[in-house]
């Protein structure tokens, strides 16, 4: 369960699934509030699909919570038609969803965001009523997993979880088809110091701190540097504003890339500028590509060094701390080519995608 196929990290790592489940042992479905997304045509042919807006909604007036139980409705319909086994809810509003189901089906609930941090974002309206919503659904799933240890720990304490009853289980990254995905073409760049950042331009993705971090280095003297901003969202007239201030430096939108992986294997850093995170899909995936990375310690990415150096770090919500990664990048080029090299070892051994697509199998397999 999903909301849509648009292209986020939970709709990328709900593909990853149904590509990789041993047919064996599982029959797929996806279900989804919206029929839409550029990755819709990604799912494999053999898996199903079913839409809430498929089906007609009910006439009469609008009172608050009307849709949200007809989406259970919807479902509860689609769960007994096809005599679903168990449920995969990935999100928030999907877990809230499937919650509500009378039927004892189990449920496995992944947390894929700190919600202390994401939840407010993420839903606007009738937080307190949400909030005891998901609380009672995640007490009533069969298993809990967590995308990184501090999203396990925040869950714990936002919804008054055992700690102990929720599994991590880190995002995996399909390394070939990563490689594949980056080999499709080729993007045009010169001799200008290039980077790449790829989020929903939003506050909390931290792309004003990126611009601001640029700002900053153009009063310095530093090699000319290029940024390509990938993604859409209701920042980018500010960020393009922000932007024009930055010569002798340049910051080109590219807006949304079906497959950005090219331009993530083609730049000389990936920067993730991110406030929090959960487990950043985006950066292993330039892991997989030996993309070198400059991010900030925000939420689950600092997971994603363990024994050796693996990124060049910035405070969050710091610009002027992100300046001074992005100077260190460019003068001490050795230091990343070294962290790059430590990172693809950790995917081998972190983040391999059979490895984690077993332990999900025997969660979904009750075991």
């Amino acid at each position: 369960m999903v909301s849509s196929m648009r292209g986020g990290g939970s709709e990328q790592q709900i593909l990853l699934l149904l590509r990789h489940l041993d047919r064996q042992r599982f029959e797929p479905h996806l279900y989804l509030l919206e029929r839409d997304g550029d990755l819709l045509g990604e799912v494999p042919s053999d898996v199903p699909i079913h839409a809430f807006d498929d089906h007609p909604p009910t006439r009469g007036f609008y009172v608050p919570g009307k849709v949200f139980r007809e989406q259970i409705r919807h479902l509860t319909h689609v769960v007994n038609e096809l005599s679903i086994d168990v449920i995969y809810d990935r999100t928030f509003h999907m877990t809230m969803i499937a919650g509500g189901l009378k039927q004892s089906v189990p449920r496995v609930s992944t947390i894929v965001s700190p919600p202390e941090q994401a939840f407010p974002l993420v839903e606007s309206r009738f937080l307190w009523l949400k909030h005891r919503h998901l609380r009672k659904a995640y007490r009533a799933s069969a298993r809990i997993v967590a995308v990184s240890n501090l999203a396990a720990e925040s869950a714990a304490r936002f919804y008054g979880l055992a700690r102990d009853r929720i599994i991590t289980i880190a995002n995996p990254v399909d390394t070939v088809r990563m490689k594949n995905l980056a080999s499709a073409e080729t993007p045009p760049r010169d001799e200008r110091l290039t980077f790449v950042c790829v989020g929903r331009m939003t506050a909390e993705k931290g792309q004003r701190d990126l611009v601001d971090a640029i700002n900053r280095l153009a009063k310095e003297d530093v090699p000319p540097i290029c940024v390509w901003l990938i993604g859409d969202g209701p920042l980018r007239t500010e960020l393009q504003e922000r932007a024009t201030r930055c010569a002798p430096h340049e910051i080109q939108f590219l807006l949304r890339q079906r497959n950005p992986a090219p331009w993530i294997a083609t730049a000389d850093a990936l920067v993730l500028p991110s406030h929090f995170e959960g487990m950043p899909n985006v950066v292993l995936e330039a892991f997989a590509l030996s993309t070198p990375v400059i991010a900030t310690r925000a939420g689950g990415t600092i997971e994603l060094e363990r024994d050796e150096p693996t990124i060049l770090w910035a405070n969050p919500n710091d610009p002027k701390n992100l300046a001074d990664a992005i100077r260190e990048f460019a003068t001490r080029r050795d230091i990343a080519t070294q962290r790059a090299d430590a990172a693809t070892r950790l995917i081998q051994t972190h983040h391999d995608i059979d490895t984690t697509v077993h332990r999900i199998e025997d969660l979904l397999d009750g075991n």
